[in-house]
């Protein structure tokens, strides 16, 4: 008889190609837009942002998925510009998955022209870029096979009659990325972004072949805003993701209401759907600059009989910083050489 834990294997090897085949994923995509597109470095109204959102998947499943993801943008305005930007920035990504610990660690630099369509900003167009470092791999120490079952139990000093070629591989990874930005007011805009990722489709294997490649993969993601009454606001969006033959299309749409408009303070509640896989319940806050959101996923696909339609849990943070300009004291004639 073959062993529980080899079993639990077999489940972490098929998560294992499977995430080959995709990227990571998050339900609260406006919590990580610089994983959409590198097209958003640097698209907001202040000197810096700062953010990070971590997911924790399919707990009740031998191969649960914890995610999390940080990142660093800045947006500068060199003086031979006259009236356009550039934004820069910085992404962590790290996952892991099972017993073996498979996952993935990237490093990502952003570059981001930001074209001012208009004097006051109400129109920008953006044209970005990231190059990346990316890092798959398992721990085959936390492995076990059926060869190591002597027969009464589990022997950790037999061979497991298996071998692979790595147990980490190195890649380097280019994106490209557009976005365009049209605001009306405070309340009242509409983006646009489309990220084009993984161009040089890496090779992505433990065998020491060139079977396994990583795909290709297009994001559309939308994004309108739109005040309805005094203090409420409704956000409508949607991100469509093409990686091989994969296709994700999550809408979404959330009511926020301003508790303070003038500090922005508000909270949000709304509904998002991951075709034919979730249904994703999301709850926010923002206070002035600060921007947080939580999300639980209820899984509906056939696979909610082992997940007991339990899916995934979800929390992120964004913080916007503006550096206050530096006080020049105007010069003025001294009255006593007057």
């Amino acid at each position: 008889m073959k062993p529980r834990r080899y079993i639990a294997l077999i489940f972490i090897l098929l998560a294992a190609f499977k995430s080959i085949s995709q990227d990571i994923h998050f339900s609260q995509f406006n919590g990580s837009l610089l994983n959409i597109s590198p097209g958003y470095t640097g698209l907001f109204s202040a000197d810096y942002r700062i953010g990070a959102i971590y997911r924790s998947q399919w707990q009740t499943v031998p191969v649960s998925y914890q995610t999390f993801s940080m990142n660093g943008e800045a947006r500068i305005k060199p003086k031979r510009l006259e009236k356009d930007m550039i934004g820069i920035g910085l992404v962590f990504n790290n996952d892991r998955a099972g017993d073996a610990r498979y996952g993935s660690t990237q490093f990502y630099a952003n570059a981001n022209y930001i074209y001012l369509a208009k004097p006051d900003s109400s129109l920008m167009l953006t044209l970005g870029m990231n190059l990346g470092w990316c890092q798959v791999g398992f721990d085959y120490n936390k492995m076990t096979f059926d060869n190591q079952f002597d027969g009464l139990a589990y022997n950790k000093g037999l061979g497991s009659g298996e071998g692979f070629g790595w147990t980490v591989r190195n890649y380097a990874d280019i994106s490209l990325g557009s976005a365009i930005q049209h605001v009306l007011n405070r309340r009242h805009k509409f983006t646009y972004a489309i990220g084009l990722h993984h161009l040089t489709k890496p090779v992505i294997t433990f065998q020491g072949n060139d079977l396994n490649i990583l795909d290709f993969k297009m994001t559309h993601c939308f994004s309108y805003n739109t005040a309805i009454s005094d203090h409420t606001d409704i956000i409508a969006e949607a991100l469509l993701s093409l990686q091989g033959k994969y296709v994700e299309l999550i809408p979404h749409v959330s009511l926020k209401y301003y508790l303070n408009k003038r500090e922005n303070q508000a909270v949000l509640a709304g509904l998002c759907y991951r075709t034919n896989d979730a249904a994703v319940l999301r709850l926010g806050y923002s206070y002035n600059r600060l921007q947080s959101g939580m999300s639980y996923d209820i899984n509906v696909s056939d696979f909610n009989a082992a997940t007991n339609r339990r899916g995934g849990f979800e929390i992120f943070l964004n913080y916007i910083i503006k550096v206050k300009p530096s006080f020049i004291a105007k010069k003025r004639a001294c009255p006593v050489f007057m």
